[in-house]
């Protein structure tokens, strides 16, 4: 069992949500999203969708760089 499935409650400064998502705590600082974790952010719903949006042109430029030949 993983610690979503145990209830882990959100990384983000104010939140106290429960978490739905795993990430890298870099992506996550590099995203803009102020965290209290060192190396994995536990993201609820809503701040995984944010995350999902501040990062949207990062993931389909290295999406890009991968099609090219």
């Amino acid at each position: 069992m993983g610690k979503i499935s145990k209830g882990e409650r959100c990384s983000v400064i104010g939140c106290g949500n429960t978490a739905v998502r795993s990430l890298s705590a870099d992506r996550v600082k590099s995203a803009g999203l102020k965290i209290e974790a060192d190396k994995r952010a536990y993201l609820c719903e809503g701040h995984y969708k944010e995350y999902k949006k501040k990062t949207k042109l990062d993931r389909m430029i290295e999406k890009w760089r991968y099609m090219s030949p």
